[in-house]
């Protein structure tokens, strides 16, 4: 069983709408032994993960893998589910996969979902090398020894622990994407960015960007809190900062024991001793806490119960009684025997990674042991309860008892103020007294801390009581009901015309006053400036542009080789638009239809919000049949209202834009249910050179339908469009027409046989004598695609010119050029008339000097820029300082 290749999907890919890996195996001599026909594999399988019994497969229920692998399945089936069961048991569950042949014989592609990348990756690895090792003697991908199972799940839980969001974090997460709020993570730790553009907020843990940076300077301040609280009149201890150990016992001394030591600017219990009673205990615990930080404070200690109140947005959210990590005698077990007995209880993992963390052995514990006069082989009396935490911090051990319906209103009062004082939006108070439904101000308490970025896990899963959604309120906070999280987004999809379409719809939300990002083949662009250069259609482009907190509106221009790559960089779009499937780059990457390509580029639609619209084009039948799988409403496009499909929609109350023809001309058209919306006449958009250019007609359409879905207004829709040119600055490689020589020249990008057919049709309405073609095909393109290039170009020049691409992709020199010489031939055009070369520049400059006065030179571009630049200076002295066409 050889791996192939890996693939990470992170979001919504043709393997569904979560995110997964795929690994694409070949079973080689495996193909021809199921399951059931390997001696002893599924018993050992089975003896080494029994959790696999829970896995229900295709049957629906408990026990459905393991009768699937007593009957008989194939490997990569078999891994997909161990794959998942690893990551289950390192404490990220997933339940989601399938594995599917990738078109050979004996080779499949292994699909599996993931919450945390590294940790899906790492199971996957593992997965196939102890399957490997599990298989009997005498085959060959036999792997001795077998890995160590036990320690490699428990390195996948450390992994998981280290990379994972924490529980705080990840309710946050949970919460915004059950509200529909989209999420990114913004580093291998808690920083994740909530909504999109201009309405994103930002968390992280549970620091929000609402939360004030001196609440949270003051909050780590312990000695300056304390201040701030007493002057404010609150209850805290006296306190004072110790800067010797000898200081730390004076000041004890003058307070009276019992006291506490702590650190003043750490979190989680960390270097906290607790009750200290004689001078030693002080200068020991002020060596420890001075060893984590230069501060150490030394207060009064406050007799009583630890809780934790949870204050957000002003409001007690949650109240929590923690209880430091413990064992309770049994008369029989020594202390390290109980402790290993409580660490067994499920809900105990490392660090975060469960609801309670397991408790361990370290100086704390074993200061504790050794004023108690204990050690770990101690045998505690039946029923005696010892605490081998000074403080109940879950992430030490401790546990939780939900305390939240029994407050009284004073400790109310006393904590949302405490957080006010401090100045934090979301503020954890820690509140010491015995009685926490009891007034503090009549019966005694006192607040010990306010911490900033307080955990939530206490209040998610408490040990005992309600567990309490805290989550729910931060995000109301943030996004209060009226508020967006979301941009408005348009994704358009197709094989011809999205860049231009897609820079149409940017231009009209431009227009219309929004600041725009959108992506293209060219680059990406922030409010009409390009900020990065390149090809920007796959999702990492997508989540630049959605991450960009000054972008008030996005357009996507989609690309099949993103979606094939890495699926799409958002979970739903508010527009998704196809513009048309034909055949192009068929034969890579698994696509070997149109039908292939199709089923591709429909997933932009199947995305579509519940609220938002399907834009599809009625002339193309396999557009057409997206419908089905569409998302949203559907509004169609089409070069004629007769368009069957669009008379059934309009008549049904559908939304669809259309060109109707009329004495004075074409008129692009919106019909909404009865509405019958005259826009404006195609001859006086400029991109379709006066209608010219009807494959810019028809994105016209397309772009009008999309802005119509994004409420924009008919104005807007209108002076977008009548202010939209494909001039190389607007458009670059799109219809760029030059007109400052004798005779015209067109440099656009077309690279397959439906673009050259629409150019075909424009160079023979735009033609006054000859027609010269410079024709360019990319090398990874079929041979038959490249031939079908020159046969359809031929009939509409006079003259041909066959070059290549600066990147030839892997074909020898002059094989695309001879390939789209013979097309050409095929075509009808005389052997005369065709000239074959093999450098761009060399046949552009061919071109440029045999035009004659009046004809039509189109050259179809590799090197957009540089070509433009040879046509623009041609004849010239060329500057020589940069130009803006350079940048």
């Amino acid at each position: 069983m050889k791996l192939l290749e890996t693939r990470v999907y992170r979001g919504p890919s043709l393997y569904g709408y979560r995110p997964v890996i795929r690994l694409t195996v070949d079973l080689e001599e495996l193909e021809q032994y199921p399951s059931d026909k390997i001696p002893g594999f599924v018993d050992r399988l089975l003896a080494d993960i029994p959790s696999l019994d829970e896995h229900g497969c295709s049957y629906g229920h408990q026990g459905g893998f393991v009768k699937r692998l007593r009957e008989g399945t194939w490997f990569g089936h078999i891994a997909e589910h161990v794959a998942i069961e690893f990551q289950c048991l390192a404490g990220t569950p997933v339940t989601y996969g399938k594995t599917r042949g990738a078109g050979r014989e004996g080779v499949y592609h292994i699909i599996y979902s993931f919450e945390e990348e590294r940790v899906g990756k790492r199971a996957g690895d593992l997965a196939l090398r102890y399957l490997r090792s599990i298989l009997p003697v005498g085959f060959a991908d036999r792997l001795a020894p077998a890995p160590n199972l036990k320690e490699e799940v428990d390195e996948l839980a450390r992994l998981a622990e280290r990379v994972a969001l924490g529980p705080s974090t990840r309710s946050l997460v949970e919460e915004a994407k059950r509200r529909g709020i989209p999420t990114l993570r913004l580093n291998e730790h808690s920083l994740v960015q909530l909504g999109w553009g201009v309405h994103q907020k930002r968390i992280q843990a549970t620091i929000t960007s609402q939360t004030s940076h001196i609440g949270v300077e003051i909050a780590q301040d312990k000695q300056l809190t304390a201040s701030l609280l007493e002057r404010a009149g609150l209850p805290v201890p006296k306190q004072e900062r110790a800067d010797t150990a000898d200081e730390a016992v004076e000041i004890a001394e003058r307070f009276g024991y019992p006291v506490v030591v702590k650190p003043m600017d750490l979190s989680h219990g960390r270097g906290v001793a607790l009750n200290l009673r004689d001078p030693q205990s002080v200068r020991d615990a002020w060596e420890k806490a001075n060893d984590l930080s230069n501060y150490v404070i030394v207060e009064t200690f406050q007799d009583g119960y630890d809780h934790r109140v949870l204050v957000v947005n002003g409001e007690v959210i949650a109240v929590s009684q923690r209880v430091p990590g413990h064992v309770v005698g049994d008369g029989k077990h020594t202390i390290i025997e109980l402790v290993d007995k409580v660490n067994q209880d499920p809900r105990r993992g490392v660090g975060h990674e469960k609801v309670l963390t397991r408790i361990e052995i370290d100086d704390q514990a074993s200061r504790l042991l050794k004023l108690a006069g204990y050690t770990t082989a101690t045998v505690l009396k039946a029923g005696e309860v010892f605490a081998l935490r000074a403080t109940g911090n879950l992430s030490t051990g401790g546990t939780a008892v939900d305390k939240t319906d029994v407050i009284h209103p004073d400790n109310i009062d006393i904590a949302t103020r405490a957080a006010k004082v401090v100045g934090l939006d979301i503020a954890g108070i820690d509140l010491i007294c015995n009685d926490i439904s009891k007034s503090v101000r009549e019966h005694g308490g006192a607040i010990v801390e306010v911490n900033a970025a307080p955990g939530f896990r206490m209040h998610l899963a408490p040990t005992e009581g309600t567990p309490r959604n805290v989550a729910a309120p931060v995000v109301d906070m943030l996004f209060p009901q009226g508020v967006p999280a979301r941009i408005p987004t348009a994704a358009i999809t197709g094989t011809n015309g999205k860049t231009t379409t897609s820079r149409m719809v940017a231009h009209i939300l431009k227009m219309s006053g929004k600041r725009v990002g959108l992506t293209t083949t060219d680059g990406i662009y922030i409010d009409g400036e390009r900020v990065l250069k390149g090809d920007m259609t796959g999702p990492w482009s997508a989540r630049v542009v959605l991450m960009d907190p000054s972008v008030e509106a996005a357009v996507l221009e989609t690309a099949r080789g993103g979606i094939l790559r890495e699926g799409l960089g958002w979970d739903r779009c508010d527009v998704g638009c196809v513009l048309n499937v034909s055949g192009d780059h068929l034969g890579l990457a698994g696509i070997e239809t149109v039908e292939d390509l199709a089923y591709v580029k429909q997933l932009v639609v199947e995305v579509v919000r519940e609220n938002g619209t399907s834009v599809l084009n009625a002339d193309d039948p396999l557009v057409v049949k997206m419908a089905d799988k569409a998302e949203g409403k559907i509004m169609y496009f089409s070069r004629s209202p007769s368009n069957p499909v669009v008379r059934t929609h309009v008549k049904q109350g559908g939304r669809a834009a259309v060109i109707e023809q009329g004495v004075n001309g074409d008129m692009l058209t919106i019909y909404d249910g009865d509405r019958h919306i005259p826009v404006t006449w195609t001859h006086l958009i400029p991109a379709t050179l006066e209608g010219r250019a009807k494959f810019n007609v028809e994105n016209a359409l397309a772009a009008a339908a999309v802005a119509y879905s994004m409420g924009l207004t008919l104005e807007q829709i209108r002076h977008g469009l009548r202010t939209f040119t494909t001039s190389f600055f607007q458009a670059p490689g799109r219809c760029n027409v030059f007109d400052e020589h004798p005779f015209r020249v067109i440099v656009d990008y077309g690279h397959n046989p439906a673009a050259m057919e629409r150019m075909a049709e424009l160079v023979k309405s735009l033609r006054k004598k000859r027609a010269i073609g410079v024709l360019q095909a990319a090398g990874d393109r079929r041979d038959v695609d490249i031939r079908e290039i020159g046969r359809t170009a031929a009939p509409a020049f006079d003259i041909l010119i066959t070059k290549e691409d600066d990147s030839r992709r892997g074909r020898p020199v002059g094989e695309v050029a001879n390939l789209l010489a013979q097309g050409a031939r095929e075509g009808g055009l005389a052997e005369e008339n065709l000239i074959f070369l093999t450098d761009e520049p060399d046949a552009v400059q061919r071109a440029l000097k045999m035009a004659e006065p009046e004809d039509l030179v189109v050259i179809f571009a590799d090197d957009v820029v540089r070509t433009w630049k040879q046509v623009i200076y041609f004849g010239k002295k060329r500057p020589q300082v940069e130009s803006e066409i350079d940048s």
